[in-house]
């Protein structure tokens, strides 16, 4: 595969396409496994929402003996431990950045062509314009809200926004909720 980018020439090996999906899968496991310590520390200090979220995982498990990836979708209130867990603590506190194609205004402000831009996930979730209590770990706060992962809200961007999302974001989720889940139907 050969693509010509101005006068120069680069080639894509197969090695070079395993190499990025790799990095693509390690990437992902270890945003995940961050994801899951922060969770797991956030819960053990509020032990009344650690309680709430293990009886939702142990009714909808029953009597299996693990957590099985058909339970994913069932668990309602697990899905808002996890983005508030993402909100208070997200993986990356920088996302990617991007650079402006032509002039804008952001908040009032001129931005110019070709200025490169980082948004701040980190400072987007403690935002107090944007979220009662932000130092708080509340996930009561995503219960009934329509706040997703997969929309563009721009007030909860763990894994960017809009056409530049995290192509991982499916993985990383489903990665994140059944571990965590396993852990919490297994262990006390």
């Amino acid at each position: 595969m050969k693509e010509h980018q101005g006068s120069s020439t680069f080639s894509f090996s197969r090695d070079h396409i395993k190499a990025m999906l790799t990095n693509t899968f390690i990437g992902a496991l270890d945003t995940c496994s961050v994801t899951i310590v922060w969770a797991m520390a956030e819960l053990i200090r509020k032990p009344w929402v650690l309680k709430k979220v293990q009886d939702e995982v142990r009714t909808i498990v029953g009597n299996k003996e693990r957590v099985h990836p058909n339970d994913l979708p069932n668990f309602k209130y697990l899905k808002t431990v996890v983005m508030e867990t993402l909100r208070l603590h997200p993986a990356l506190l920088l996302l990617v950045p991007r650079e402006t194609l032509r002039q804008i205004k952001i908040s009032g402000y001129d931005v110019p062509a070709k200025t490169r831009l980082f948004v701040n996930t980190w400072a987007i979730g403690r935002d107090p314009a944007i979220w009662d209590n932000p130092e708080e770990f509340d996930p009561d706060r995503f219960e009934g809200k329509e706040v997703s992962f997969n929309v563009t809200h721009f007030d909860f961007v763990p894994f960017g926004a809009g056409r530049r999302m995290c192509p991982g974001i499916a993985m990383g989720v489903a990665t994140t909720e059944f571990t965590l889940a396993n852990l919490l139907h297994c262990f006390n």
